[in-house]
């Protein structure tokens, strides 16, 4: 595979962007991609976006965007799938430059939950799942992974706490992330004080939707300057696959079989192994979440993913670092928008630019976003380019 670089990245702060629209968020992320990249401007845009059609009445986003960036007339499409909707973005846009089709494209992630009611946006997030058996029965995403918290707890005789590791991680690691949504700490006794959402899922294990945007400019290295203004991230492995979409199909809903099967494709195609990778941004958008993708990465056995939230085994300088500025659970959950977020901090964490959240001397980077739980996984693997 020919390696493709991320030249450029752009990134807007996740919040509630009442008074901003979705074309405006979104021109923010590309204008800064752009001007990251040294003024590459892109022949090609893909736009991962889950809900615009739903929550801000607007399709056709891929000419939209193009038209408002003043790129019109280059190629541009909308990518869904779900919470990887940025993510599979990301792979479509990388597959398109290493094949020679297309020099330099622009990966956008955008989503603005705002704007409908909290109801109404969970309804519409329900529809990754399958709406027939699932959603048309009431069943929300929360609510669904609520219940394999419970049977993961229950099963494996674990206390109701086991998985509060997980945000308080990543709430350690977004007060060093200005783009965060929740910059502060959490101290485990406001953890154990917090309110249900639903059980046993308390309002920290649960990632907050949001407003946002993030992009990234892909070329190939040759068609850069030999002298750039910041270091070079290349993806080395990328991989996406889906599962059946009904959890209540598979033989075992605790165990994430596309996830796993993902992180496989992309790190054999890197010529790693999961354990090698530096950090691991996963998708956290629930706790439960966060063990299920340790295990899937290999990285635990099947009952024991928890066990990374214990002894610090998961911060910035433990064993294998994940939501090194927040993840989705501090930094916010922008729904469709999530992967370029990832990709996009994982790159910074590779440049040496995290600030207060930077792992020392990180080379490789394992990402990972889902759509719904883990009924689409797309993997890319990162690896900082050697000046």
């Amino acid at each position: 595979m020919t390696n493709v670089i991320i030249a450029g990245i752009g990134l807007t702060p996740v919040n509630e962007h009442w008074n901003i629209s979705l074309r405006e968020l979104a021109f923010q992320a590309m204008e800064a991609a752009m001007q990251d990249a040294g003024g590459l401007r892109p022949n090609a845009l893909y736009v991962g976006n889950m809900l615009a059609g739903q929550l801000s009445k607007q399709a056709q986003l891929g000419t939209l965007l193009a038209d408002f960036a003043g790129l019109t007339g280059i190629e541009a499409a909308t990518i869904e799938a779900a919470g990887a909707s940025a993510a599979m973005a990301l792979r479509v846009g990388m597959l398109a430059v290493a094949s020679g089709q297309v020099d330099a494209a622009m990966v956008l992630g955008v989503e603005k939950l705002s704007e409908q009611v909290p109801a109404e946006v969970e309804a519409a997030l329900a529809m990754g799942s399958d709406t027939d058996y699932e959603a048309e029965q009431g069943l929300t995403l929360t609510a669904q992974a609520a219940l394999l918290a419970q049977r993961y707890l229950h099963e494996h005789k674990l206390p109701q706490d086991a998985l509060a590791g997980f945000p308080l991680t990543a709430h350690a690691n977004g007060a060093h992330n200005p783009n965060a949504m929740f910059q502060k700490a959490v101290k485990p006794e406001t953890y154990a004080k917090a309110g249900m959402v639903s059980a046993p899922l308390n309002m920290f294990d649960v990632a907050p939707n949001a407003d946002g945007a993030a992009a990234l400019i892909l070329t190939r290295r040759e068609l850069l300057p030999p002298k750039f203004s910041h270091p070079l991230v290349e993806i080395i492995g990328s991989s996406a696959v889906s599962d059946t979409l009904a959890l209540h199909d598979r033989p075992d809903p605790l165990t994430f079989n596309a996830a796993r099967l993902s992180i496989e494709r992309a790190c054999a195609q890197a010529g790693i192994l999961p354990k090698d990778a530096d950090f691991f941004e996963l998708f956290d958008a629930f706790s439960i979440y966060s063990a299920l993708s340790m295990e899937a990465a290999g990285l635990a056995a099947r009952g024991e993913g928890w066990k990374w939230a214990q002894n610090g085994a998961i911060s910035l300088t433990g064993e294998m670092p994940i939501a090194t500025l927040g993840g989705l659970k501090a930094r916010g959950f922008p729904g469709g928008a999530t992967g370029a977020y990832q990709a996009a901090e994982a790159a910074l964490q590779l440049r040496g630019q995290a600030s207060g959240a930077q792992i020392a001397g990180a080379r490789t980077a394992l990402v990972q976003s889902l759509g719904g739980p883990a009924a689409t996984a797309v993997t890319h693997v990162l690896r900082r380019m050697e000046d």
